[in-house]
């Protein structure tokens, strides 16, 4: 039977939103290329933190043998330099889409304003609430894993690679970066909703039904250790420090675009820059689905994915309920 559609939108891409076909059997090369170059080769976030990891790591890097050592300045020096990359673009998303309403509301999947004068949230204002979890914590957690890996690293506690000695695996790994994080916050995101954990931890994250470019790092620091643990990979996997940089601003700056609440960056009449996941915004208003990424199809293995339909709606309120008995 044919999905139903979900009216329940304001906006919505086509739906049933597609699968990834990474894990598809038989396999299925070229549509696996294709999907992969839905991220690659349009103007995406994908391809912002990618050259903003090649600009760090030619000209904002502490030196290899000043990080030999731990200290405060060069420790303060990234943790500065990470505050304001994060209120650049977040800030930045926040003001084209909600201060200036530069494209209105189209595009944005949800109608609602963010709230303000809420006692759900700190401040009881929404954005402010965002802003503080999301620099005090999320910032902290960013920097003092960067600082261990870094340290680390200059130190020779961590394989590297570089360019020339290793092409292939170069270029591989970046691709593979996106893959591995979605892989990782698939189940730390189960582990978080575990009711004791959710309770002491995601709580927090999920006061944003109706979410803005601040909400993606908005969470419990118990959260933020979890989810930027994805990086202690590198301390197994030989990497180049712009692999590392990358797979930070992947974690650290992609939750500002998928959680922006529009679907990309319209300018001049046309859409410019791939911006919210609507995948993820399913699971901000029905909960206990879509625990991964659309990069992989881990929710449909283990059978919470939300298409976006109604008939999907109706089946994810089931499952909860089933869940917790209510």
């Amino acid at each position: 039977m044919e999905p139903k559609r979900n009216s329940g939108w304001h906006h919505h891409p086509e739906l049933p939103i597609p699968v990834s076909p990474i894990l598809s059997w038989p396999p299925r090369p070229l549509a696996w290329l294709k999907w992969i170059s839905g991220y690659w080769l349009v103007m995406s976030s994908v391809l912002i933190e990618l050259a903003l990891a090649w600009a760090v790591y030619a000209w904002l890097m502490p030196s290899w043998d000043t990080m030999q050592t731990l200290q405060l300045g060069w420790a303060a020096q990234i943790w500065v330099r990470n505050l304001i990359t994060l209120a650049l673009v977040a800030g930045g998303l926040h003001l084209w889409f909600y201060s200036l309403s530069a494209q209105g509301k189209r595009l944005k999947f949800d109608a609602r304003d963010l709230a303000r004068n809420n006692g759900t949230y700190s401040f009881r204002n929404q954005v402010l609430d965002n802003m503080f979890w999301s620099l005090a914590s999320g910032v902290t957690f960013w920097s003092a894993y960067e600082v261990l890996y870094f340290w680390a690293a200059a130190n020779g506690y961590a394989p590297q690679i570089n360019l020339a000695s290793n092409p292939i695996w170069f270029v591989l790994w970046i691709v593979l970066i996106p893959i591995w994080a979605s892989f990782h916050f698939y189940w730390v995101h189960r582990l978080l909703h575990w009711p004791p954990l959710y309770r002491l931890a995601h709580s927090l994250h999920h006061r944003n039904v109706n979410i803005g470019p601040w909400t993606g790092l908005s969470m419990h620091p118990v959260e933020h250790a979890l989810y930027f643990s994805s990086l202690l990979i590198h301390f197994v996997v030989p990497s180049h420090p712009v692999h590392v940089l990358f797979h930070f601003y992947n974690l650290g700056l992609n939750p500002a675009f998928s959680h922006s609440g529009f679907e990309g960056v319209v300018a001049g009449d046309k859409q410019r820059i791939k911006a919210g996941d609507f995948f993820h915004q399913l699971h901000h208003r029905y909960f206990e689905c879509n625990y991964g990424t659309a990069e992989m199809p881990w929710d449909v293995i283990f059978g919470s994915f939300h298409d976006g339909s109604e008939t999907a709606t109706q089946d994810t309120r089931a499952r909860k309920k089933r869940m917790h008995g209510q």
